[in-house]
């Protein structure tokens, strides 16, 4: 991958104004630098240094993959869509569930506001 590439990616999925080296971005880095060596493998079969690094760049992206989601799950669901990774049709039903989630746990903690209150105007 050349140097404006490179830049182009790091432009698009920066963070903050001097962004250059966040998860977002090192994982787009990583996923194109997968895909341009999945095509030299398809055309070189035989290459097996270059598929031992295909392994590695693949292994790095999914450590930092899950880092994300554990950190920040909406930005990589987002990242996932502008790349095409097979994980955001997972993450967009995990994401509907956490909403779900979060949605009965207000609405149980209104409940609750609005029990204690009854109860305080009792006494």
């Amino acid at each position: 991958m050349n140097n404006k590439t490179k830049q182009k990616i790091i432009k698009k999925f920066q963070t903050h104004k001097n962004d250059t080296g966040s998860t977002e971005v090192q994982i787009a880095i990583l996923s194109k630098e997968i895909d341009e060596l999945s095509a030299h493998l398809k055309k070189n079969i035989h290459d097996y240094s270059s598929r031992r690094g295909l392994f590695k760049k693949i292994c790095q992206r999914k450590k930092l993959i899950k880092y994300l989601h554990k950190e920040n799950i909406d930005s990589l669901y987002k990242i996932a869509q502008i790349l095409k990774l097979k994980i955001a049709k997972s993450l967009k039903e995990e994401l509907k569930d956490i909403m779900d989630l979060n949605k009965k746990n207000e609405e149980k903690r209104q409940a609750k506001i609005i029990e204690d209150e009854k109860y305080n105007k009792t006494e």
